[in-house]
Protein backbone atom coordinates (compact mmCIF):
# COMPACT_ATOMS: atom_id res chain seq x y z
CA UNK A 1 0.00 0.00 0.00
CA UNK A 2 1.32 2.94 -0.92
CA UNK A 3 1.57 5.80 1.96
CA UNK A 4 4.12 7.99 0.75
CA UNK A 5 2.77 10.54 -1.45
CA UNK A 6 1.33 13.85 0.10
CA UNK A 7 -0.26 15.52 -2.83
CA UNK A 8 0.24 19.56 -3.29
CA UNK A 9 -2.34 20.82 -5.43
CA UNK A 10 -0.66 19.23 -8.63
CA UNK A 11 2.58 19.01 -6.61
CA UNK A 12 3.79 15.76 -4.77
CA UNK A 13 5.79 15.03 -2.31
CA UNK A 14 7.84 11.63 -3.13
CA UNK A 15 8.18 9.11 -0.69
CA UNK A 16 12.17 10.27 -0.33
CA UNK A 17 11.71 13.51 0.78
CA UNK A 18 9.74 12.17 4.09
CA UNK A 19 12.23 8.82 4.28
CA UNK A 20 15.89 11.62 4.46
CA UNK A 21 13.84 13.12 7.57
CA UNK A 22 15.09 12.47 11.20
CA UNK A 23 14.29 9.23 12.35
CA UNK A 24 11.69 10.74 15.02
CA UNK A 25 10.51 12.76 12.18
CA UNK A 26 9.45 10.09 9.70
CA UNK A 27 8.01 8.14 12.58
CA UNK A 28 5.28 11.69 13.16
CA UNK A 29 4.67 11.56 9.26
CA UNK A 30 4.17 7.72 9.04
CA UNK A 31 1.49 8.25 11.89
CA UNK A 32 -0.29 10.92 11.71
CA UNK A 33 -0.81 11.77 7.98
CA UNK A 34 -3.70 9.79 6.11
CA UNK A 35 -2.85 8.09 2.73
CA UNK A 36 -2.53 10.42 -0.33
CA UNK A 37 -3.38 13.89 1.79
CA UNK A 38 -4.22 16.53 0.20
CA UNK A 39 -2.32 19.40 1.51
CA UNK A 40 -4.22 21.40 4.13
CA UNK A 41 -4.84 25.23 3.28
CA UNK A 42 -7.03 26.55 5.42
CA UNK A 43 -8.16 25.95 9.36
CA UNK A 44 -11.38 26.53 11.21
CA UNK A 45 -10.42 25.36 15.04
CA UNK A 46 -12.95 25.50 18.09
CA UNK A 47 -11.14 25.14 21.71
CA UNK A 48 -12.88 25.13 25.55
CA UNK A 49 -10.47 25.10 28.37
CA UNK A 50 -8.74 27.48 31.38
CA UNK A 51 -6.40 29.99 31.35
CA UNK A 52 -4.02 32.29 33.58
CA UNK A 53 -3.68 35.80 33.08
CA UNK A 54 0.00 36.04 35.74
CA UNK A 55 1.48 33.53 37.61
CA UNK A 56 -0.76 34.31 40.65
CA UNK A 57 -4.29 34.69 38.91
CA UNK A 58 -6.69 31.80 39.50
CA UNK A 59 -7.67 29.62 36.45
CA UNK A 60 -10.83 30.85 34.71
CA UNK A 61 -12.51 29.26 31.88
CA UNK A 62 -12.34 30.37 28.20
CA UNK A 63 -13.82 29.17 25.15
CA UNK A 64 -11.59 29.91 21.58
CA UNK A 65 -11.69 29.89 17.27
CA UNK A 66 -9.12 29.98 15.68
CA UNK A 67 -8.60 30.78 12.00
CA UNK A 68 -5.06 29.34 10.29
CA UNK A 69 -3.87 29.64 6.58
CA UNK A 70 -0.63 27.40 5.66
CA UNK A 71 0.01 29.27 1.91
CA UNK A 72 1.63 32.34 4.10
CA UNK A 73 1.98 32.33 8.28
CA UNK A 74 -1.21 33.34 9.05
CA UNK A 75 -3.61 32.68 11.65
CA UNK A 76 -6.29 35.00 14.28
CA UNK A 77 -7.44 33.64 17.58
CA UNK A 78 -10.39 34.78 19.64
CA UNK A 79 -10.62 33.73 22.95
CA UNK A 80 -13.24 35.11 25.15
CA UNK A 81 -14.25 34.80 29.33
CA UNK A 82 -16.67 35.88 31.68
CA UNK A 83 -14.55 39.41 31.78
CA UNK A 84 -12.23 40.34 28.58
CA UNK A 85 -12.23 38.94 25.21
CA UNK A 86 -8.73 38.72 23.65
CA UNK A 87 -7.26 38.66 19.99
CA UNK A 88 -3.95 36.82 18.99
CA UNK A 89 -2.91 36.93 15.65
CA UNK A 90 -0.25 36.99 12.92
CA UNK A 91 -1.84 38.53 9.69
CA UNK A 92 0.33 40.32 6.66
CA UNK A 93 4.07 39.90 8.22
CA UNK A 94 2.70 41.44 11.50
CA UNK A 95 1.66 40.00 15.33
CA UNK A 96 -0.74 41.29 17.32
CA UNK A 97 -2.17 40.81 20.78
CA UNK A 98 -5.83 42.70 21.73
CA UNK A 99 -7.58 42.37 24.86
CA UNK A 100 -10.97 43.96 25.73
CA UNK A 101 -12.41 44.27 29.02
CA UNK A 102 -16.09 42.67 28.96
CA UNK A 103 -15.57 42.92 25.12
CA UNK A 104 -15.78 46.42 25.00
CA UNK A 105 -13.11 48.14 27.09
CA UNK A 106 -9.53 48.17 25.53
CA UNK A 107 -7.17 46.91 27.93
CA UNK A 108 -4.09 45.87 25.51
CA UNK A 109 -2.83 46.25 22.33
CA UNK A 110 0.40 44.90 21.80
CA UNK A 111 2.46 44.84 18.61
CA UNK A 112 6.23 44.89 17.54
CA UNK A 113 9.03 42.92 16.29
CA UNK A 114 8.80 40.96 19.99
CA UNK A 115 5.28 40.37 18.94
CA UNK A 116 6.09 39.28 15.28
CA UNK A 117 8.82 36.94 16.73
CA UNK A 118 6.15 35.73 19.44
CA UNK A 119 2.98 35.15 17.10
CA UNK A 120 5.15 33.50 14.02
CA UNK A 121 6.39 30.89 17.16
CA UNK A 122 3.12 30.32 17.55
CA UNK A 123 1.72 29.54 14.22
CA UNK A 124 4.36 27.37 13.69
CA UNK A 125 4.20 25.48 16.93
CA UNK A 126 0.19 25.23 16.08
CA UNK A 127 1.00 23.57 13.07
CA UNK A 128 0.34 20.05 14.77
CA UNK A 129 -3.30 20.99 14.06
CA UNK A 130 -2.60 20.98 10.19
CA UNK A 131 0.05 19.00 10.27
CA UNK A 132 0.94 18.80 6.07
CA UNK A 133 2.47 22.68 7.51
CA UNK A 134 5.63 20.90 8.81
CA UNK A 135 6.69 19.24 5.95
CA UNK A 136 9.85 20.38 4.58
CA UNK A 137 9.96 23.60 1.93
CA UNK A 138 11.95 26.60 1.10
CA UNK A 139 11.02 27.63 4.32
CA UNK A 140 11.53 24.78 6.72
CA UNK A 141 13.96 21.98 7.43
CA UNK A 142 14.13 19.49 10.15
CA UNK A 143 17.53 18.56 11.73
CA UNK A 144 17.90 15.13 13.45
CA UNK A 145 19.05 15.57 17.77
CA UNK A 146 18.54 11.91 19.09
CA UNK A 147 16.41 8.91 18.40
CA UNK A 148 12.99 11.01 19.79
CA UNK A 149 14.31 14.41 19.38
CA UNK A 150 14.55 16.69 16.35
CA UNK A 151 14.58 20.58 15.89
CA UNK A 152 12.25 22.15 13.29
CA UNK A 153 13.58 25.30 11.76
CA UNK A 154 11.42 27.89 9.88
CA UNK A 155 12.51 31.15 7.95
CA UNK A 156 9.71 33.85 7.17
CA UNK A 157 11.28 37.50 5.87
CA UNK A 158 13.71 38.66 7.78
CA UNK A 159 12.67 36.17 11.23
CA UNK A 160 13.75 33.24 11.91
CA UNK A 161 12.73 30.55 14.66
CA UNK A 162 12.95 27.26 15.92
CA UNK A 163 11.73 23.99 18.29
CA UNK A 164 13.44 21.24 19.78
CA UNK A 165 10.56 18.66 19.14
CA UNK A 166 9.95 15.62 21.33
CA UNK A 167 8.14 12.41 20.19
CA UNK A 168 7.23 9.31 22.03
CA UNK A 169 8.09 5.59 20.51
CA UNK A 170 4.75 5.82 18.59
CA UNK A 171 5.57 8.88 16.57
CA UNK A 172 3.16 11.39 18.41
CA UNK A 173 4.60 15.00 18.97
CA UNK A 174 4.35 15.44 22.98
CA UNK A 175 6.75 18.35 23.81
CA UNK A 176 7.59 22.05 22.08
CA UNK A 177 9.78 23.92 23.48
CA UNK A 178 11.65 27.11 22.23
CA UNK A 179 12.99 30.49 23.75
CA UNK A 180 10.49 33.45 22.71
CA UNK A 181 9.38 36.97 23.77
CA UNK A 182 7.20 37.08 26.65
CA UNK A 183 7.40 40.85 26.50
CA UNK A 184 9.40 43.37 24.78
CA UNK A 185 13.08 43.09 26.03
CA UNK A 186 12.46 39.34 28.20
CA UNK A 187 12.91 36.42 26.38
CA UNK A 188 12.01 33.12 27.71
CA UNK A 189 11.97 29.05 27.29
CA UNK A 190 8.33 28.43 26.21
CA UNK A 191 7.19 25.04 26.44
CA UNK A 192 4.32 22.91 25.02
CA UNK A 193 3.11 19.66 25.65
CA UNK A 194 0.56 17.95 23.53
CA UNK A 195 -1.43 14.64 24.00
CA UNK A 196 -4.84 12.72 23.36
CA UNK A 197 -4.34 12.29 20.05
CA UNK A 198 -7.62 12.10 17.97
CA UNK A 199 -8.69 11.63 14.24
CA UNK A 200 -10.10 14.57 12.36
CA UNK A 201 -10.39 13.97 8.65
CA UNK A 202 -7.65 11.60 8.43
CA UNK A 203 -5.32 13.13 10.26
CA UNK A 204 -4.07 12.31 13.91
CA UNK A 205 -3.66 15.23 15.36
CA UNK A 206 -3.54 16.33 19.88
CA UNK A 207 -6.54 17.62 21.21
CA UNK A 208 -5.38 18.47 24.54
CA UNK A 209 -2.18 21.47 25.09
CA UNK A 210 -0.75 22.95 28.10
CA UNK A 211 1.75 25.74 27.54
CA UNK A 212 4.38 26.89 30.37
CA UNK A 213 6.60 29.43 31.05
CA UNK A 214 9.86 27.88 32.56
CA UNK A 215 10.84 30.86 35.29
CA UNK A 216 13.56 31.16 37.66
CA UNK A 217 11.17 30.13 40.88
CA UNK A 218 9.74 27.34 38.28
CA UNK A 219 7.28 26.42 35.29
CA UNK A 220 4.21 28.46 35.46
CA UNK A 221 1.74 27.00 33.18
CA UNK A 222 -1.11 29.45 31.62
CA UNK A 223 -2.65 27.52 29.40
CA UNK A 224 -4.82 24.15 29.29
CA UNK A 225 -7.11 23.82 26.36
CA UNK A 226 -9.18 21.12 25.23
CA UNK A 227 -9.99 21.00 20.83
CA UNK A 228 -14.06 20.62 20.10
CA UNK A 229 -13.99 21.09 16.25
CA UNK A 230 -11.21 20.96 13.69
CA UNK A 231 -12.59 21.52 10.07
CA UNK A 232 -10.27 21.74 6.86
CA UNK A 233 -10.09 22.56 3.49
CA UNK A 234 -7.51 21.90 0.58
Amino acid sequence: MENNIVRQGDNKYPGDIIAELPEPVKRYFDLVLKENSNKIKSVDLTHGGYFKTSEKSRWIRIRGQQYFRTDQPWFRWTGRTALFKAVDSFEDGSGQLRVKLLGLIPIVKEEGAHVDQAELLRWLAESFWFPTNLLPSDNLTWDKVDCNTARVNYRYKDISISYLVSFNEKGEMTRLEAKRYRQAGEIMTWVGKVSDYKNFDGFLVPTHIEASWIMEEGEHQYVDFYVTSIDYTY
